[in-house]
């Protein structure tokens, strides 16, 4: 099946729905402490960036990279940078415009596969802000490559994605608070009918894991510096008990 254009579907009825907190705008007040340069956002789910790991934002040419639902963006752009926020959910997109139109901010939203960033030309951008959504792609090779292409010589990549290690257990067993080793890494939505099957019938998101080798290793392979590295744990998931589930990188263009 054509993983891109179903997930796109999962993400606008997300949106439609309310129930992903990756769908929700911030508010005003958010913004308005962005505007005087007090802020916090997120490439996992409870840690913020540290302050350091940004480039200076006044004025800095920034690409929230497969980033919509009116979070990042918008609370960046509030911080003066110029912000184009670029991802494969039309409706995720439009929460990106309603705060932009709500705030007066002034937001460039560009649909599309993370994985292809031809429209913007080589050298483009200072900062690539990547929260965790490359698992909702198999390949993810790709999106580092043309990350690293479109950053200018010196340009940050800060991303967040998913702890493999995840993956690797029974996740409806897990939010019962059963932790049962089932699945071996790299893992699929896809390759498992049943599992495919009752995702469909739901509406949601198709997932993959990526290895280590992916994730670190591609940006590296990619011509990326790593220089910064943490890890975070899902809320209300056993398995955050015993081990990070997300790591979030920075890393730097030669």
């Amino acid at each position: 099946m054509d993983i891109r254009s179903y997930n796109r579907k999962a993400w606008d009825k997300y949106v439609d729905s309310g129930e992903s907190e990756w769908t929700k705008p911030v508010s005003a007040e958010i913004i308005a402490h962005a505007r005087k340069g007090d802020f916090a956002i997120l490439l996992t789910e409870t840690k913020p960036v540290p302050r350091e790991w940004f480039p200076v934002l006044k004025g800095a040419d920034i690409l929230c990279l497969a980033s919509g639902g009116g979070q990042q963006g918008p609370v960046l752009a509030a911080a003066g940078a110029k912000v184009t926020v670029f991802d494969n959910s039309p409706r995720q997109l439009d929460q990106d415009r309603f705060v932009a139109e709500r705030e007066g901010l002034d937001i460039k939203l560009v649909e599309g596969d993370m994985r292809d960033l031809s429209v913007f030309s080589d050298a483009s951008f200072d900062l690539v802000f990547h929260p965790v959504s490359n698992l909702f792609i198999h390949e993810i090779r790709p999106v580092w490559r043309e990350a690293y292409r479109v950053l200018r010589p010196g340009g940050t990549l800060l991303a967040g994605f998913m702890n493999p290690i995840f993956y690797a257990f029974d996740i409806e067993k897990a939010e019962k608070r059963e932790l049962v080793v089932q699945y071996k890494l790299p893992y699929a939505d896809s390759e498992y009918p049943e599992i495919a099957e009752k995702m469909i019938a739901n509406g949601d998101a198709l997932e993959h894991s990526h290895s280590l080798t992916d994730q670190l290793g591609g940006q590296t392979d990619a011509g990326f510096a790593i220089i910064g590295f943490y890890e975070d744990h899902m809320r209300n998931m056993i398995i955050s008990e015993y081990t990070p589930t997300y790591i979030a990188t920075r890393a730097i263009k030669n």
